[in-house]
Order: structure tokens, then C-alpha cells, then sequence
């Protein structure tokens, strides 16, 4: 039986208001197949953010790509961090980024991506990407697929 999922204090409960950008919201568990290389993929399709200059809501579809090492994100909690940008202001290739070095720092994967397809403004979409390896063959994953991401709808 999994103990670790006993510390879980947003799965299975009624979701608690989140007002601002908030790393402290993401929870773990385990992963029960560490020695294993796999793909977790989490997409949102209603990310919102906020302009920093102007405050209007800039809509995109997030996907989160990883390989975990010894934790995996718990999706709701993973959700309720994602909502926690709906009233925050940063430009597209920083949330980006953010949300990347909050993943990172929580989880420790052995490989992250995380992309943006950020909804057209004023005739031009911004796309940003950024990805990371843990170790030396997980890097050269990220040097590959930076290489072939394209961007593009």
C-alpha cells in the first residue's frame, strides 16, 4: 500500500481559491517505476495569463512534457498552479520559463519541456519553448528536441 499519498492535501478535496501566482500550491508522489524512461505529457488547454503592461488575458495551450526521476507532479494540484497565473502578469516566454523552473525544482526530473501556443495578439502568436536534461543522456535529449521543435501550429 502507497503511503505517500497521504500528504496530498489537494487531491480529493474541495479546491481552495487561488488569487495569485502561488509554487507553493504543486504536491508530488512518487514515482513506483524510477528505473524506467517514460513520457508524462499535461496539457491545458485554458492557460490564461495576464499582460504585466496592460493587464488583458493572454490565452494558450500549455504542454508540459517530462521524464520523472523519483516524483511525479499530482495533477491537481498541478491545475490549481496553473489557475494561479489567471490574475498574474508576465510576459508569454516568462511564464514559461517560471513555470519550467518551478517543475524543475519540485520534481527533479531527468528531462522537462515546457511549451506555450499562446493565442494570436494584434496578428502575431508567440510560441515559446524551453526544455532541460538532468544528466548527461538526458541532455542530449533536450539538445535534440530543441533542435527539432518547430513552433508551429
Amino acid at each position: 500500500m502507497r503511503t505517500d499519498l497521504e500528504t496530498l492535501q489537494s487531491l480529493g478535496t474541495k479546491a481552495r481559491e487561488v488569487k495569485d501566482y502561488d509554487p507553493a500550491i504543486l504536491e508530488t508522489f512518487s514515482n513506483a517505476h524510477p528505473e524506467r524512461d517514460y513520457w508524462v505529457t499535461l496539457t491545458a488547454t485554458e492557460f490564461t495569463t495576464l499582460c504585466p503592461k496592460t493587464g488583458q488575458p493572454d490565452f494558450a495551450e500549455l504542454t508540459i512534457r517530462y521524464i520523472p526521476d523519483a516524483k511525479l507532479v499530482e495533477s491537481k494540484s498541478l491545475k490549481l498552479y496553473l489557475f494561479s497565473f489567471r490574475n498574474h502578469g508576465d510576459f508569454h516566454e516568462d511564464v514559461v520559463n517560471i513555470i519550467f523552473d518551478d517543475l524543475w525544482k519540485l520534481m527533479e526530473p531527468k528531462y522537462l519541456e515546457v511549451a506555450g501556443k499562446f493565442a494570436s495578439r494584434g496578428g502575431i502568436s508567440i510560441d515559446p519553448y524551453v526544455n532541460g536534461g538532468k544528466d548527461d543522456e538526458h541532455k542530449l535529449l533536450a539538445a535534440k528536441r530543441f533542435g527539432d521543435w518547430k513552433g508551429v501550429r
